[in-house]
């Protein structure tokens, strides 16, 4: 999908959790006799009486509902409270071609977590700081030395934290159709620096391959790879057995669920998202039951069986406001802030909140919750396309643990947000094409080899009167003629949804497909 409608959706989903959030540490509104509680630890009410246990005796039936309303294949959720699993639950079926009774989601089948994998990121990192082997404020260059963006000042002084928080200047989902392309992590990382950059540290917009860059940093100062840091730091003293940053490693899980795109009304396991480029951002998998551990260890302010798995010091940067994420546009209104890896957010009743969600067009929506005034958090995770279902989910478990009722129609809130990422993009998209069109030229004078720095090479070819584009690894597609010297093509990737027409104009020696102008670095030359 387009990064103007991800930047549209991501606005309206911070302003959604904005409204439905929670406060600091202690769990109800204090009385005048209560003076020695700071002020900014004061939520505006009391929990009601038996919050959580009122609110996780609903989660059933609002599971079921929302299933029913979505057509989700599969459903696991889960709530951690006073540091035990208090609920964790499986609804649905892992793959909806198959119909065996093990095929059922369990609190232990494994899904892909998509960008839930950067607050787990935003720990390990955490880890390493606490331990003294990095800072959230050391330079990206002093451990990739051959990392640069556009402006060369900005190079010196970008930090692990400026990318962990968004705030690097990177414009929004940069890179993200270079992976769609077949390009790896470092080389989508060293194409950064031919972007243009936003105002660094003042401005926000959400990066996975600028966060990647900050996880990466880190893993180079430990000597290791990226997945191998998180598993030996995080993971394993955690016991999340079924987490990994690796793509290989939940392909093997026997227990998995298979992600399902949604088109023409129902959900289907056609496509395949491999992440590994953007692990650290969107690559990792997990079972619910993993992350009741990993959430219990956060609202733990790091520990984990009586041990300190990443000193609480260095763990509170990444759950505080480092940028503003979405600015309110009146003086009523509650902004939204970016910690480092971690939305941060207040409600109605003053209460702290923090959150993330995940996303993948081809198969995955997930999203967890924590109100640590309520010393509470939830978690959702579903095998199909964004439905909204994980966080109309745990938006009402959130508005019934501090209200004792739901508030919102969150899931028609959220399910019309989400419902945006799934319009085709391309300005052609939904047109016929002209009754009259205009000759093409002889279709040999097309073929040949152009270069785009940015891109790469795009091949086109000719045999039995059609003309095929390909570029990068993944995109090979046949040209349809239109009007003259313009043709057609349709994709189906993470960033093209299905019903996506992009345009190929030929000029000469020059062609220009409309789908990778972004930045003005569409024009390839032959």
């Amino acid at each position: 999908m387009s990064a103007l409608v991800r930047a549209a959706v991501a606005v309206l989903l911070l302003t959604l959790a904005v409204g439905c959030g929670s406060q600091s540490a202690q769990p109800a509104a204090p009385s005048l006799a209560q003076a020695d509680v700071p002020p900014p630890l004061v939520p505006a009410m009391a929990l009601p009486e038996n919050a959580v246990d009122n609110a996780v005796a609903k989660l059933d039936g609002i599971a079921e509902d929302l299933m029913t309303k979505s057509g989700i294949p599969g459903l696991a959720v889960a709530v951690v409270h006073e540091g035990k699993t208090v609920y964790a639950k499986g609804f649905g079926v892992k793959d909806v071609a198959q119909t065996s009774e093990q095929n059922r989601v369990d609190p232990d089948t494994v899904f892909q977590l998509a960008s839930l994998s950067k607050p787990l990121a935003a720990t390990v990192v955490a880890h390493q700081v606490g331990m003294g082997a990095v800072g959230w404020d050391t330079p990206i260059v002093s451990e990739l030395p051959w990392f640069a963006l556009s402006d060369p000042v900005v190079t010196r002084m970008v930090t692990v934290g400026d990318m962990l928080a968004h705030r690097s200047g990177l414009p929004d989902h940069a890179g993200d159709k270079l992976e769609d392309l077949g390009y790896d992590r470092r080389q989508v990382l060293q194409r950064l620096a031919q972007l243009p950059l936003d105002p660094f540290r003042i401005s926000y917009a959400y990066t996975n391959f600028g966060f990647t860059a900050g996880a990466e940093a880190v893993a180079e100062s430990a000597g290791k790879p990226w997945e191998q840091l998180a598993d030996e730091v995080l993971f394993e003293p955690l016991g999340m057995a079924s987490t990994s940053y690796r793509f290989a490693d939940y392909q093997t899980r026997p227990n998995r669920a298979v992600g399902h795109i949604h088109v023409d009304g129902g959900y289907q396991p056609t496509y395949v998202r491999d992440a590994d480029p953007e692990a650290p951002a969107g690559g990792a998998s997990a079972s619910a039951n993993d992350m009741t551990r990993w959430l219990a260890m956060v609202l733990a302010n790091g520990t984990h069986d009586g041990k300190q798995i990443v000193e609480a010091k260095a763990l509170l940067p990444a759950l505080t406001p480092q940028v503003v994420s979405d600015r309110a546009t009146e003086p009523a209104m509650r902004s939204g802030f970016y910690g480092y890896g971690f939305n941060v957010g207040t409600t109605s009743g003053a209460r702290t909140e923090l959150s993330h969600s995940g996303a993948f067009l081809l198969g995955a929506g997930t999203n967890f919750v924590i109100l640590p005034s309520a010393d509470v958090a939830i978690v959702a995770l579903t095998n199909g396309s964004p439905s909204g279902v994980p966080e109309a989910l745990t938006a009402e478990f959130a508005d019934l643990v501090q209200f004792g009722e739901v508030r919102e129609d969150w899931y028609r809130l959220y399910s019309e947000a989400f419902a945006e990422m799934e319009k085709p993009q391309g300005t052609l998209a939904g047109q016929q094409p002209p009754a009259d069109p205009a000759p093409a030229a002889p279709l040999a004078s097309y073929v040949g080899i152009y270069h785009n720095d940015y891109w790469g090479q795009a091949t086109i070819t000719e045999a039995d009167g059609q003309l095929r584009l390909t570029l990068g690894t993944k995109l090979d597609a046949p040209l349809s003629h239109w009007d003259g010297d313009t043709f057609t093509y349709s994709w189906v990737s993470e960033n093209s949804p299905p019903g996506s027409v992009s345009k190929v104009t030929f000029d000469g020696d020059k062609l220009t497909i409309e789908d990778y102008d972004e930045f003005g670095h569409g024009v390839f030359a032959r």
